[in-house]
């Protein structure tokens, strides 16, 4: 993809919007066909045991071997719900790709690209993969419509299960649509996906949240059962003076507007500072130089080490020119006369024992404090949790991490069952689109599983 770079020079509103498509090309039917006559179609296939949602790569890379397209998307959404995303989100490299025998002797299959290959026949073909199921008259309500909540309610309608997604923006997706930038993954995709789940009956009432236009205890009498995937909530604040100047920004609402275009040009030619070192920073960071950001420096308080971010990611933002600062801790932003920020103070570091993490704790360098002048600021360490909404539902958490049962994914309330971000945290699963996908899959199940357990108790009895 081009890249337009901004050096002195104007660039028009048409240009942003190219930077911010999509980056990796997407196979042709020749390029298809070669790949995955290349593929073992290994019976003992690791590369299954590697995937979250258990895909049967071998199956669907077959199809496309074999010219069906159609029956090959089938294979990899049966198993993952938001599997067109994933085909361009997923970290294949540490995945189903690190795991493929060909790493041994050659290079592994390009599995993601064969999904994405798939998926997108399906989209452009307007593919309706599945059918709802012979409704048994249960209803369940799904808090949240990103990737658990969408598996779910996919899931659940395929069971025959009257399903309800409250979603609280203006369109469903989460993640997908809203927080992962449009040139690894148009918003488009992820609204197909949404609409696969809708055209099963699904009802996703958007634009509607919890405790303001419904309140919780509406929905837990009025549901047999209810899902919680309301994943995570805002960026923390620093705690630094000077974090209310203007143009400081919480990452996840900077990445989110550049889901929404039209773009306007407030960011050309502008000094960023990213404070963090994860996904989302790198994601900031990389959408700062495609808006035209005139230098970008990533700040963070450990090492290369330490950060957190994927190390394709890592290297896509050294690639598009991102400065990184490391072992360097923000300590107040300076402000101008008009409120506006102007300049980053900050202190270097150093590494001692580890901390609760294992990773070593950061501990400042007396009297080597200085400052990066800087016009914009983007918070990226991380994200708190929507504890109010969870005590609203009188569940038992840690910091806002859910508990559950993870036999049978029930939280401290039997008829509340909670998948995704929610209940990811303290050593308890990975925040991946993917896991988020199979949580929500199989709490679906899950719920079944319960119902028809209840049902034949009761036959049993008559």
């Amino acid at each position: 993809m081009h890249l337009n770079r901004i050096k002195n020079k104007k660039i028009s509103l048409d240009d942003l919007g190219v930077n911010f498509s999509e980056i990796e090309p997407a196979l042709t039917s020749k390029e298809a066909m070669e790949e995955s006559n290349r593929c073992l179609y290994c019976y003992d296939a690791p590369c299954i045991t590697a995937c979250p949602t258990g895909i049967n790569i071998p199956s669907f890379i077959k199809k496309i071997a074999s010219g069906n397209l159609k029956g090959s998307a089938k294979v990899i959404m049966e198993a993952n719900p938001v599997g067109a995303s994933c085909a361009r989100v997923c970290p294949t490299e540490e995945l189903c790709e690190g795991a493929c025998v060909l790493n041994d002797v050659s290079l592994p299959i390009m599995i993601g690209n064969l999904q994405r290959h798939a998926t997108n026949w399906a989209i452009q073909n307007n593919a309706q993969l599945f059918q709802a199921g012979e409704a048994n008259g249960k209803k369940v309500a799904i808090i949240g419509g990103g990737p658990a909540g969408l598996s779910a309610a996919r899931e659940l309608a395929r069971l025959g299960y009257q399903a309800t997604i409250f979603e609280a923006k203006e369109k469903a997706g989460g993640l997908n649509t809203f927080g992962i930038v449009s040139f690894r993954l148009p918003q488009e995709i992820s609204l197909w996906e949404v609409e696969q789940v809708e055209k099963l009956g699904v009802e996703i009432r958007t634009n509607t949240k919890i405790g303001i236009d419904i309140q919780v205890e509406e929905i837990i009498k009025n549901y047999d059962a209810v899902v919680l995937a309301i994943g995570m909530s805002k960026v923390p604040m620093l705690g630094i003076q000077g974090e209310d100047a203007d143009g400081v920004y919480d990452a996840i609402d900077f990445v989110e507007y550049t889901k929404t275009p039209p773009f306007d040009q407030q960011f050309i030619g502008k000094r960023m500072a990213i404070i963090g070192a994860g996904n989302t920073a790198i994601d900031a960071a990389t959408c700062s130089v495609r808006l035209g950001a005139g230098d970008v420096k990533m700040i963070y308080r450990r090492t290369e080490a330490e950060m957190t971010a994927y190390e394709f990611e890592y290297e896509f933002a050294k690639q598009d020119g991102v400065e990184f600062r490391w072992l360097t801790q923000p300590t107040r932003i300076i402000k101008d006369d008009s409120g506006k920020v102007k300049a980053l103070e900050c202190v270097r570091m150093e590494l001692g024992s580890p901390d609760n993490s294992g990773r070593r704790r950061p501990t400042p360098v007396p009297g080597s404090e200085f400052s990066l002048e800087v016009d914009v600021v983007i918070k990226a360490i991380g994200q708190t949790r929507y504890v109010d909404l969870i005590e609203d539902f009188g569940l038992e958490h840690n910091k806002g991490i859910v508990k559950i049962n993870m036999d049978t994914h029930q939280t401290s309330n039997p008829k509340v069952y909670a998948a995704g971000d929610v209940i990811f945290g303290d050593g308890q699963g990975e925040a991946m689109v993917v896991t988020a996908a199979q949580q929500g899959k199989l709490t679906a199940h899950s719920i079944h599983k319960q119902f028809t357990r209840d049902k034949a108790t009761v036959e049993s009895f008559n």
